[in-house]
């Protein structure tokens, strides 16, 4: 399941949905079909402004066409994973199994975004424990530099 918010889309794939969408756009007649391809495309990439722009378009699709709600609640977690909103992507996933408890996709992306955090919180906690060890080292070589003075 990690692959999923890793996995980026082919440049030519979203090229292609990115090019029927504008052209669509352009028409001012885009279809759900369209957008979520697009949007699919974009929570994909490999640039977090792409994959905040299909979330955009994800979430505007959740709020006004209800018959894909399943697919756009799926992508929205994972796109709120990828740039690291790992609350936002578990309340997607929350929202989700409501409509559809047993779903074993979306459970496994569940474990694996709390994986993430719990990873990433260690990291972060690793690091500003590094940084306190740091300024303490600091700290007590400034105080010895000052009493032999």
């Amino acid at each position: 399941m990690e692959d999923v918010l890793t996995e980026t889309v082919p440049a030519e794939d979203l090229k292609k949905f990115e090019k029927a969408y504008h052209e669509q756009l352009y028409k001012q007649d885009v279809t759900p079909k369209a957008q979520f391809e697009y949007a699919w495309c974009l929570v994909r990439s490999k640039y977090p402004a792409d994959i905040k722009k299909g979330i955009f378009l994800l979430q505007e699709l959740y709020r006004s066409h209800e018959e894909g709600q399943r697919d756009y609640l799926y992508y929205l977690a994972i796109g709120n994973a990828r740039i690291k909103e790992y609350s936002k992507a578990l309340s997607y996933v929350r929202s989700f199994l409501n409509i559809e408890p047993g779903n074993s996709q979306v459970i496994a992306l569940e474990s694996t975004i709390k994986k993430k955090m719990e990873k990433e919180g260690l990291v972060g906690m690793a690091v500003a424990g590094g940084f306190v060890l740091a300024l303490g080292a600091l700290v007590g070589l400034g105080m010895a530099i000052a009493s032999k003075k």
